[in-house]
């Protein structure tokens, strides 16, 4: 591949009606193109209208995953009521809108059997569910999965489609915010139960973002990170998987830029090293309640 800024590194093709070709020297081609009209499904109006009634019966601490506002993320959302009253449970795989083009029905049908075993461990959920005016929920849970359209109906169902996420937990891009639409489950998911003053993503040197977590307990003064995700191609996405490939962990020193900011909410301010006893939360309290 050409050097970045050679005549030769990027050509673009002539305009196309149905949209922009881009292609380098090392032949690869994407077309950019507008996305076709997408309709939402009747399936789908009736899954987040019954969502929305569900989540107005819990408390805004009761909520999966923070007090909103809301978008419906294609997850695998399996709502059940118990007797504590409504709970989300994420199925074994959540199948994303465009997914469901190259779905085999076979294999959503083995979700359907599994959210169906779930709902019947929890007798109250179907009549709850129609009480609220979703009455297609017996039908979808009860009908085999053959072909694209049970595919379809499956994918924009209450038992899949409607995960409530704000916009940045949905599809947000780092610095804003993590996306599940573009960071490894796995890694994303660390921001529903962190400390809320840990940050789990940092800045690297390059400007990209990697997610990192503590090697040692709270509490330990270890202000060592190992490094769990790093974008692909960058220096730290190739030292990771450099270390993945020899089973060894990254891990970034105590007084590295990363460290201090992941660390910055327990340390005291202008500490050079994350390491060493992290600060109480009253003390936190008082420094921002002085303003610093």
């Amino acid at each position: 591949m050409a050097r970045a800024g050679s005549a030769t590194a990027k050509k673009t093709a002539p305009a196309l009606p149905f949209g922009q070709v881009e292609r380098e020297d090392h032949p690869w081609a994407i077309q950019l193109v507008k996305h076709s009209e997408r309709s939402e499904s009747a399936h789908f109006r009736a899954a987040k209208e019954v969502a929305h009634k569900i989540l107005d019966e819990l408390a805004k601490d009761e909520r999966p995953y923070g007090p909103g506002p809301y978008e419906m993320h294609h997850g695998g959302s399996l709502w059940v009521r118990t007797g504590s009253g409504w709970r989300m449970f994420r199925a074994r795989v959540g199948i994303e809108w465009s997914m469901q083009f190259c779905a085999d029905p076979a294999k959503i049908e083995r979700l359907r059997q599994e959210a169906a075993d779930l709902v019947a461990a929890f007798p109250d959920t179907l009549p709850a569910l129609e009480a609220l005016g979703y009455k297609r929920a017996r039908k979808l849970l009860d009908t085999p999965i053959t072909d694209a359209d049970g595919v379809a109906a499956w994918t924009d169902s209450l038992f899949n489609a409607c995960v409530p996420l704000t916009r940045g937990h949905h599809q947000g891009i780092l610095p804003t915010a993590a996306g599940e639409h573009h960071y490894p489950w796995p890694i994303k998911g660390a921001d529903y139960i962190r400390y809320d003053d840990f940050n789990l993503w940092v800045t690297l040197p390059d400007g990209t973002h990697a997610a990192v977590a503590p090697v040692s307990a709270r509490g330990s003064g270890d202000g060592h990170l190992r490094i769990v995700h790093a974008r692909h191609g960058t220096p730290a996405g190739n030292v990771l998987a450099k270390a993945q490939r020899r089973r060894l962990m990254a891990v970034l020193p105590p007084d590295s830029p990363m460290a201090l900011e992941a660390f910055q909410q327990q340390i005291p301010p202008g500490a050079r090293t994350a390491s060493g006893r992290p600060r109480s939360r009253t003390a936190r309290g008082r420094t921002r309640q002085n303003g610093t």
